[in-house]
């Protein structure tokens, strides 16, 4: 049986009490917060954290915290804002605030480590640091590009990598519907605006990337444009920039080409083999 800590609201925790009990758990404190879950952690022996997942509970220094001491962190969101909070923060073990002990037991028992505690890989990393680019290609026509590119991310994901998806296919882009995300702004257009004019920073990224959560692993993606009357703002000069600030934002960075490359005389003698993995360390 596993020996908790309770950061969750009150009415939340009086909800599942009982339930912690008579399954055999033993509550070692029950806390009010971030700073509180903070404090203990030095003083007690616990296995798992069971924390709310808002920003005055959940936080990357409690994440951080609790991967020093060997705790493990579950978190139950009660609002889609605490959602984004725990997906921004890499976090997989989240459940829904109003599921019956059965379900978060379940969690607890599979016993599952996801090395994504990447927040504080990205609070560490120098700005010096160059990441890997995979580059996923393969010609008109060829199936599973896109599919072989999200695969990628999300395993190099799951070693514990920060990973970003880039989908820059300016002929359709097609990773926002594989992964069932809403694509109001693209976020590829919108990072080679900001490039263009030396604006790409760190900031802008978190702000224009969308954070996907899969079973393997999170990473950001930048989703990419689906119309023709787009493609003057992807020049070869704003592309290229914006590869190179993201190289410096994550250890690698996974690019969806589109199917064009093809007429490069280059490459055109190996068209029978798609797709490829094309990858730069440079």
């Amino acid at each position: 049986m596993a020996r908790l800590l309770l950061a969750l609201d009150r009415s939340t925790e009086d909800r599942l009490l009982a339930d912690i009990v008579q399954y055999g758990h033993s509550v070692l404190a029950r806390l009010s917060g971030g700073a509180e879950l903070l404090a203990v952690l030095d003083r007690t022996e616990a296995d798992v954290a069971l924390v709310s997942a808002g920003r005055a509970t959940l936080s990357a220094a409690v994440i951080r915290a609790c991967d020093e001491h060997g705790v493990r962190v579950i978190a139950l969101a009660a609002t889609d804002q605490d959602r984004r909070n725990a997906a921004g923060l890499g976090l997989l073990d989240v459940i829904d605030a109003t599921a019956e002990w059965a379900g978060i037991e379940a969690v607890i028992e599979a016993g599952v480590v996801i090395p994504l505690r990447v927040a504080e890989r990205e609070a560490t990393r120098t700005v010096s640091a160059r990441g890997t680019v995979i580059a996923v290609w393969g010609p008109s026509g060829a199936p599973g590009r896109t599919t072989l590119a999200i695969n990628i991310a999300a395993e190099v994901a799951a070693a514990g990598h920060t990973v970003a998806l880039v989908d820059v296919d300016s002929y359709g882009g097609g990773i926002a519907p594989a992964l069932g995300m809403l694509d109001e702004s693209p976020g590829f257009a919108a990072a080679c605006r900001l490039a263009g004019t030396d604006s790409l920073t760190r900031p802008e990224l978190e702000r224009i990337a969308q954070r996907y959560t899969s079973p393997r692993g999170a990473f950001w993606v930048l989703t990419g444009i689906g119309r023709p009357s787009r493609w003057p703002e992807l020049s070869g000069e704003r592309v290229s920039k914006t590869i190179e600030v993201l190289r410096k934002w994550a250890d690698y960075v996974v690019l969806d080409t589109g199917f064009s490359l093809e007429s490069d005389e280059e490459i055109s003698s190996d068209l029978y083999m798609s797709p490829y993995v094309g990858i730069d360390t440079g």
